[in-house]
């Protein structure tokens, strides 16, 4: 039995993605059927996008009648959840429910403590306000979603649709997840996460724009072609490198030198997209002190090296292939890492994505359970640690109807 809690003033896109998941019978399709109760979080009627007014037929007490407790939303990132759904929430938690934050419903599950010492993201926009305000989450925007065992995040909007599939996967095998993707005309499993396709973005938190350390962003967001380090930051700010250091973080809940890096990378993303400069020289334009550099920050935060991901990105726009077809340089790139023949003026995607070395069809950037069950059994009972890249584990069943619905 699946609960999805609603709040007023969410919007109605991503309220609605539990609900067309969850709560429609596809039997005829081959998708095993959910039992659910549409829940409000605090008194009604609820408004949502439009001005549309939502009457939800279960209040929080049938929380506890759930093996899955969704938060699809929350209205507002800068206001406290009511107190009366964080107190349901964590006693549905307790008695052994899963629990799952799509998009800014990981604020709500962050409130209620259920994220205290657990990796989680959330939409891009909000990651660093997330970070900053529970400091002992681990946020990371990068991920399309992230499982740990008992409690479940996802990103943005999409996003929400990737993670709940994977829950149908989870309950009830491939082919349930699949027959589901179909009938709602998605992917099953979005294959520009599986190529290391992941997209950064340099936006910052709204509150940033009225902090004295703004000018000194933007003037780093103009001058990332340039070699500086945080030190030249700092003195840009007029502030020791202890001190800015702890404004920086405390502002964007990153630390300086991973956010320049990030930025760095990002530059090089973009300059690899819609540019045929070589590696090395976007290494120079970005401000990397060496290819060298670039290759490793670009591997750590994107999943591939800079060639392979400009050869799977123009692979796969096709007009991009037949006005710029890549490099020769790119090309050999791409046969020493990826070791498929590929002839010039001709990239198979489908064999950049399968190569010895890289994920097949069944591996996605998402981060989920190793397996067998909730993970490593030194993080202790009912609590499953995420590994990248691995296998899909079943989650252990609670004292609830989990895969019944």
């Amino acid at each position: 039995m699946v609960a999805v809690l609603l709040f007023s003033g969410g919007p109605i896109f991503e309220s609605s993605i539990p609900l067309s998941v969850f709560g429609i019978d596809r039997q005829d399709a081959g998708v095993p059927r959910y039992r659910l109760l549409v829940c409000a979080g605090e008194d009604g009627p609820l408004r949502t996008t439009g001005g549309l007014e939502l009457t939800a037929p279960y209040g929080l007490e049938a929380l506890s009648r759930a093996g899955t407790v969704v938060v699809p939303t929350w209205r507002s990132i800068s206001q406290a959840p009511p107190p009366e759904a964080l107190e349901s929430i964590r006693r549905a938690h307790e008695e052994g429910a899963r629990i799952i934050g799509l998009c800014t419903g990981a604020f709500v599950l962050a409130a209620a403590g259920l994220l205290d010492g657990r990796p989680a993201t959330t939409h891009w926009m909000y990651a660093p306000t997330l970070a900053k305000r529970y400091p002992s989450v681990h946020v990371d925007p990068r991920e399309l979603f992230v499982d740990d065992g008992d409690v479940l995040t996802s990103a943005g909007t999409a996003a929400g649709i990737d993670l709940c599939l994977h829950v149908v996967r989870t309950d009830h095998g491939g082919e349930a997840a699949a027959a589901l993707a179909r009938r709602l005309v998605v992917p099953p499993r979005r294959a520009d996460w599986q190529s290391g396709q992941r997209h950064l973005d340099r936006s910052l938190p709204e509150e940033i724009g009225a902090d004295p350390l703004a000018e000194v962003v933007a003037w780093a967001l103009e001058h990332l072609h340039e070699q500086f380090d945080v030190e030249a930051l700092a003195a840009r700010a007029y502030m020791s490198r202890r001190t800015f250091d702890r404004r920086f973080r405390s502002l964007t809940g990153s630390a300086p030198l991973q956010w320049l890096i990030t930025q760095r990378v990002l530059q090089a993303q973009r300059l690899l997209e819609t540019s045929d400069y070589s590696v090395d020289e976007v290494a120079g334009r970005c401000g990397f002190r060496s290819p060298v550099a670039l290759r490793g920050h670009f591997r750590r935060q994107l999943g591939s090296s800079p060639a392979s991901y400009r050869a799977a990105y123009r692979a796969r726009s096709p007009q991009d292939d037949q006005e710029r077809p890549p490099a020769p340089a790119d090309l050999a790139a791409l046969r020493r890492t990826t070791g498929v023949p590929i002839a010039a003026g001709h990239v198979p995607v489908s064999q950049v994505l399968t190569a010895p070395g890289k994920p097949d069809s069944d591996g996605f950037a998402a981060r989920v359970p190793e397996q067998p069950g909730r993970g490593d059994p030194a993080d202790g009972p009912g609590r499953g640690r995420l590994r990248a890249g691995r296998g899909v584990g079943a989650a252990l069943p609670g004292p609830r109807d989990r895969p019944v619905g």
